[in-house]
């Protein structure tokens, strides 16, 4: 049963995000920030955490988990660091995700041809 409320969850997640393209004139960048905000929202609210629980990687998946990874980098750091925390703490707990998007993304560039854009 869990997979099937990960695939529900992560479903409405992803139609959401197409209702706000297809529906508003919302760009796309837009969007992801919006994305990303509600999981610091969620996170912050105490709110991630049961749907987390009840939709697993249906709600850590898409780009809100990315909003919940920082607040909680933020969150720790200043515990840790106190006000410097602010600034370090959304770097430190993303930075392997952002490098590994990096580095594959560049071997990706290294084995492929790109197409004209015109």
């Amino acid at each position: 049963m869990s997979y099937f409320w990960a695939f529900v969850v992560g479903g409405l997640i992803c139609v959401i995000g197409q209702l706000l393209l297809d529906l508003t004139k919302l760009t796309p960048a837009r969007i992801l920030v919006a994305f990303v905000v509600s999981g610091v929202v969620l996170s912050a609210i105490g709110l991630w955490e049961p749907l987390v629980d009840f939709a697993g990687a249906g709600a850590t998946v898409p780009i809100m988990g990315f909003g919940h990874t920082l607040a909680q980098g933020v969150e720790q750091e200043i515990a840790q660091h106190g006000f410097i925390g602010i600034f370090t703490g959304g770097l430190s707990a993303c930075s392997g995700g952002v490098s590994a998007s990096l580095i594959f993304g560049y071997i990706a560039s290294l084995l492929t041809k790109s197409k004209s854009q015109s």
